[in-house]
């Protein structure tokens, strides 16, 4: 059965994938080591932040007391060094203790299975921020395409993979990734041949529908296809713009419509900048359209921007160059009401200061 972990995420384990219960068992019951820490690295590119907070904190006391009750795994790297697959909190737990060893299991894998393992262990924290998904996702979903890929090379080869049929193994891991991340039958099958190596797009667009529905889906994994479409989408976010999503100020989906604008996210994010909020989902499809059209300017998206929003009061807007230039250039343009009424109380005061001097005469 899948595994589901404290954020509901239902992923089918490395293990139901690729073999069995009893090879598992056998298998762990071999290579527990203490391994120096200095000598274990951290998986490249690891998505999920290793933080000191409370949660930590807790984890800390727990290993103080009891040690580390679950062994991590790790893998031998070419240079005798080892590489962190699971553990990397238990591993900064350690370090934060003094400890100079840690309890790991020494895995066998090819990088590609220790992807899947790393994102699938990772999965099971409590907390997870979006841009942690949306790389943990897409790092999953480009190892099981390259697991397929050699499947289907080993399949045509005549060998077997891991020790077992390929036959059986690439079906599972077909489905997978037609059930789990919405990748075309099509393109599931074709996987591995020369066609596939031209084509890289397999993600179907976000929003297209199929013959699956969004609830099969989301029986199946904790996230359906379509909104893991959308995590893996945050990862053509520029950095500052995927922070604004991992704070809460801007929603996934207006978020993945900015996903497509390339360059002008810059843009974008200036607008905010100086505007003080997010676009909203309409906003940002607005500006993507403008932008698949050529027509998406820094003056567009400061229109864009400025139009007033459901919860907003209205407000003054002043377009002509003559006002303009009398702002000054770090001003939001939100704030340039607020500018203008000060700037005319002021005057109304200077003014009746005039009247009252002209009175005393």
């Amino acid at each position: 059965m899948p595994k589901e972990t404290g954020n509901g995420i239902k992923l089918p384990s490395l293990d139901e994938l690729f073999s069995s219960q009893e090879e598992r068992d056998d298998a762990k019951l071999k290579r527990i080591h203490e391994i120096p820490i200095n000598e274990i690295d951290p998986f490249p590119d690891h998505p999920f932040k290793v933080r000191d907070d409370e949660d930590m904190m807790n984890l800390i006391e727990s290993i103080r007391a009891q040690g580390v009750l679950t062994p991590c795994m790790v893998r031998k790297k070419k240079d005798g060094r080892y590489e962190l697959v699971s553990g990397h909190r238990r591993k900064r737990a350690c370090e934060l203790l003094g400890m100079d060893t840690l309890r790991c299991e020494i895995v066998e894998l090819s990088k590609e299975q220790a992807t899947i393992l790393m994102t699938e262990s990772n999965f099971q924290r409590s907390t997870i921020l979006p841009s942690e998904k949306a790389f943990a996702y897409k790092m999953r979903l480009d190892a099981m395409k390259m697991l397929v890929s050699r499947m289907v090379e080993n399949q045509k080869k005549g060998r077997n993979y891991g020790g077992e049929p390929v036959g059986p193994q690439l079906e599972k891991a077909r489905e997978h990734l037609k059930n789990s991340y919405g990748i075309s039958d099509e393109y599931a099958d074709a996987l591995g041949n020369a066609e596939s190596r031209r084509h890289d797009h397999v993600v179907r667009p976000v929003g297209a529908r199929d013959n699956r529905s969004d609830e099969m889906l989301a029986k199946e994994v904790g996230d359906s296809a379509r909104q893991i479409q959308r995590y893996i989408r945050l990862t053509e976010l520029i950095p500052e713009l995927l922070d604004l999503v991992d704070e809460g100020k801007m929603g996934i989906r207006p978020a993945v419509e900015l996903s497509y604008i390339g360059p002008r996210q810059r843009d974008v994010l200036e607008a905010i900048e100086m505007e003080q909020c997010t676009p909203t989902h309409e906003q940002a499809k607005r500006m993507r359209k403008l932008y698949e059209e050529q027509k998406l300017t820094p003056e567009a998206i400061e229109a864009v921007m400025m139009e007033q929003k459901g919860n907003q009061k209205e407000r003054i807007v002043l377009k002509s160059e003559r006002f303009s230039r009398l702002f000054p250039p770090d001003l939001p343009a939100s704030k340039r009401e607020d500018y203008v009424a000060a700037a005319m109380e002021y005057y109304a005061r200077h003014r009746q200061r005039q009247r009252d001097r002209d009175d005393a005469r």
